[in-house]
């Protein structure tokens, strides 16, 4: 028969022996904290150290046994009497240190005799189960045993020792509280420093990478800008109609001598700033009359304004050149006109460059400082696009009086601008009953701009069921198509080109050129003095 040397039991067998000391390691394995059990001593270790780290102060004192441990699991062989007794002194040492209060001098002798004997039972009885178990068995349950007999709980800040972990643990946690809150005060707010400089950074490099899109895009606009409006460098009239004649050639649609024949007329219209007039078709104007006093259609009125020559784009301004091609009508009408003689005496319809020069002398002159520094001060050698400003600051240096009229949104349906169309009707008409079918005035035509394109209004057709048609000379439409105007038998679809009903004008905003007469040199003075915007007139400020 066995008895056991903890509880006294007796059993008929060493394996059954062992079992029964197996069940008591693994019972008597306790948290000293929270009482925690049924887990292997492994288990109990981690739960400490991660559940009560502040308050396990007695982790040397574990090193200290793991060390004999270690020294007993690799001296097995050697487990004499002494070996026993260097252990159980060694645990004595460990559990005197934590009892303060109970020194070993303090204690009575048989008191003492009676610890080391029961230090001496336990490690007897380890002894004997790890030579039953393979050299890694857990050893460690006994000191699990022994921890859970000596330990009293020490408070790791004051040195305070508590009855039980329970009230260690309320002492800490009521006496020691702002000391166990600082650190993770304090770890969370370099963190959220952290963090915060993180999100500054993150923002920056964001905004940092917007700004640069935002600029690369607005270059590109700006560059785009430049190449629609002919401010990009790439030359201006001469060398763009050079370059088409040459594509010409290259395709086989002009022979050579055209081009070298082409190429000395314009020479010669450059060196003397005459327009050579290869696109220009005269007569038309004549041709409408006679067309609507023969034809019987639906027209109640037509106005027609005075002899008007149509200019038309070439292969020197072909996609920019419109401005300048309707000032060329505009101007042939008032070299024409007796009321014009004075201030336009001895004038000829200009060539391109030619009035890109002189727009560039009226911005000399003090006109229209906005616009010429819009256009960088400069319109010779570009193929820069000009509209009603520019031609209004032409006219006015030229001393011909007219004003800028701003049709800026639309005044009927569908985006339609019938106001426009009124405008036209009151500037033409004598608005007497009575008067003939066929009217020719004496007012020249009206330069018509809108958003990427100009136009020029040669007069305005009333129908019998009183809606209106302006009568427009478009640059960009050949002189073949022109000329079929002057044909003795015109057809209606030859007119048919230059009809715009009120449905055919929606582009958003409108703006006209209206010649009115000639100025003195002192109004001269005064519009010269004058700012462009300040002469504007929109028409929902005008009576009719």
């Amino acid at each position: 028969m066995l008895s056991c040397d903890i509880c006294g039991e007796t059993v008929t067998s060493e394996p059954d022996m062992k079992a029964h000391l197996i069940v008591h390691m693994e019972n008597e394995v306790i948290c000293p904290f929270c009482k925690l059990s049924s887990v292997n001593y492994d288990e109990m270790c981690y739960h400490i150290e991660t559940a009560h780290f502040e308050q396990n102060k007695l982790e040397r004192n574990f090193e200290r046994i793991n060390s004999i441990q270690y020294a007993m699991s690799n001296n097995r062989k050697d487990n004499t009497p002494q070996c026993r007794m260097e252990v159980n002194s060694s645990i004595h040492s460990a559990g005197a240190t934590n009892h303060p209060k109970i020194s070993a001098q303090s204690q009575p002798k048989d008191s003492i005799l009676k610890h080391k004997a029961f230090y001496s039972e336990n490690l007897t009885v380890s002894t004997k189960f790890l030579k039953c178990q393979k050299k890694q068995c857990d050893l460690s349950k006994i000191k699990g045993s022994v921890y859970e007999t000596m330990y009293s709980p020490e408070c790791p800040f004051c040195g305070k020792i508590e009855d039980c972990s329970q009230e260690m643990e309320t002492h800490v946690k009521t006496k020691h509280a702002n000391i166990l809150d600082t650190p993770s005060e304090g770890m969370d707010r370099v963190q959220c420093s952290r963090d915060l400089e993180l999100a500054h950074q993150l923002q920056q490099e964001e905004d940092r990478k917007r700004r640069s899109e935002e600029s690369r895009q607005e270059m590109e606009e700006f560059q785009k800008l430049q190449r629609q409006y002919g401010l990009d460098n790439s030359g201006g009239y001469k060398q763009q109609q050079l370059r088409n004649m040459e594509i010409e050639v290259n395709r086989g649609r002009m022979h050579p001598s055209e081009f070298h024949r082409r190429k000395a007329d314009m020479m010669e219209s450059l060196a003397i700033g005459i327009d050579d007039g290869k696109t220009k078709t005269s007569g038309i104007i004549e041709a409408l009359y006679r067309y609507y006093q023969n034809a019987t259609t639906d027209v109640r009125h037509v106005w027609l304004s005075t002899v008007v020559d149509h200019f038309h784009s070439s292969y020197g301004d072909k996609g920019w050149g419109c401005g300048y091609r309707n000032f060329q009508m505009l101007l042939s009408s008032l070299l024409q006109n007796d009321a014009y003689v004075d201030c336009l005496k001895g004038m000829s319809v200009p060539c391109i460059p030619k009035i890109q020069s002189m727009i560039e002398d009226a911005w000399k002159e003090g006109f229209d400082p906005q616009g010429a520094s819009q256009l960088n001060n400069r319109l010779q050698g570009t193929k820069a696009w000009i509209g009603a400003c520019e031609v209004y600051t032409l006219l006015t240096s030229l001393r011909v009086k007219c004003h800028i009229v701003d049709f800026h949104k639309s005044t009927g349906p569908l985006g339609t601008h019938p106001r426009l169309f009124e405008w036209i009707l009151n500037y033409y008409s004598s608005e007497m009953e009575g008067s003939p079918k066929v009217v020719c005035t004496s007012k020249p035509p009206i330069y018509l701009q809108h958003q990427g394109h100009s136009r020029t209004v040669v007069g305005i057709e009333e129908r019998k069921n009183r809606t209106l048609c302006l009568l427009i000379f478009d640059p960009g439409c050949p002189s073949r198509e022109m000329q079929k105007l002057l044909k003795q038998d015109m057809e209606a679809s030859s007119i048919k080109q230059l009809r715009k009903f009120v449905g055919n004008l929606k582009h958003k905003q409108y703006q006209i050129v209206a010649v009115e007469g000639v100025l003195s040199s002192e109004e001269k003075v005064v519009s010269q003095e004058t700012s462009i915007s300040s002469l504007y007139s929109r028409e929902d400020s005008l009576k009719n």
